[in-house]
């Protein structure tokens, strides 16, 4: 049996409207093109549906049994559509991002409210999780897309940079840092160190020792999270280190930052996708936004 939607609505059409002129006329097709339609449906399904004559069109009993099926098909499928449409359309979605805690709280959280004026009806779950969290929820498909630092590269990721920053020291009020405008790694080691445990500290130590071999910089204190960091520093216990997209975090603590120097470090994030898998139009949407968004607050030229 091959029937198609176009007889559907023809058939429906018909039914409703009790005339062929009318239903040709709501369908912008001509009568014969109608009469065909609804034979073609006929042949299809072997049954008479309606009988016609040149009065009135009478359906048949097997007619009015299917109008309410058809009915209800062409409702549900319409729908489908329309949902589909909207979603092609941006009118409405989900998006699920996994985003480093530090970057979920400022950068990210900023990036939602600024779509969310342009898209309101698409809706984006921020997933704030560990660094090494991110990879892996967006591999085993738990997010559409996650926002990290640079990484070893995996054959189940796609990688597209996002933006490329310098380290900045952050230090309270009234610090004597705050009479420089820059800042070299080697004063920091006047004052008490706040750093993040594990890969954040060997990475600096690494690239410090690279750039001067006798700079060591032995933390005072070694925390889990950035935020904690910047509360410590608020609270007069040392100075620290981070990347400039955690300004908003830095102004709420009322801390002050400064450019570190001789050598400059920059870190690289990246937008992390999984291989091979094509996004929604919604994701699709949220990620050009986001690259739009830090592309304007860090401008290419000037981030690499």
């Amino acid at each position: 049996m091959n029937v198609t939607l176009k007889q559907l609505r023809a058939f429906l059409a018909v039914a409703r409207t009790g005339s062929f002129t009318l239903a040709a006329e709501s369908l912008f097709v001509t009568q014969s093109a109608l009469s065909s339609l609804i034979k073609e449906l006929e042949n299809a399904i072997g049954a008479r549906l309606m009988d016609r004559s040149t009065r009135r069109i009478q359906l048949s009993n097997i007619g009015s049994d299917l109008v309410p099926l058809v009915d209800k098909i062409i409702q549900d499928l319409d729908r489908v559509l329309t949902g589909v449409a909207d979603v092609t359309a941006l009118k409405k979605g989900l998006v699920r991002i996994a985003g480093p805690q530090l970057m979920s709280c400022t950068l990210l959280t900023e990036f939602i409210a600024a779509y969310n004026k342009e898209y309101p009806e698409i809706a984006i779950r921020l997933v704030d999780c560990g660094v090494e969290e991110v990879a892996p929820k967006v591999i085993t498909g738990e997010v559409d897309f996650g926002v990290g630092p640079e990484r070893d590269p995996s054959s189940d990721l796609a990688a597209k940079q996002l933006f490329e920053l310098p380290f900045v020291v952050v230090f309270p009020p009234g610090h004597p840092l705050a009479a420089h405008s820059e800042v070299r790694w080697a004063d920091l080691a006047a004052y008490p160190f706040i750093s993040l445990r594990g890969h954040f500290t060997e990475r600096i130590a690494v690239d410090l020792h690279a750039a001067i071999l006798d700079l060591t910089l032995t933390p005072a204190h070694e925390v889990a999270f950035m935020s904690t960091a910047l509360s410590m520093a608020s609270s007069g216990l040392g100075v620290t280190a981070c990347i400039p997209y955690a300004n908003s975090l830095v102004e709420l603590y009322k801390l002050e930052m400064r450019p570190l120097r001789d050598p400059e470090v920059k870190r690289r994030f990246f937008v992390l996708t999984r291989g091979g898998r094509s996004l929604s139009p919604a994701a699709e949407s949220a990620m050009a936004f986001l690259f739009s968004f830090c592309n304007i607050r860090w401008p290419a030229e000037q981030s690499l």
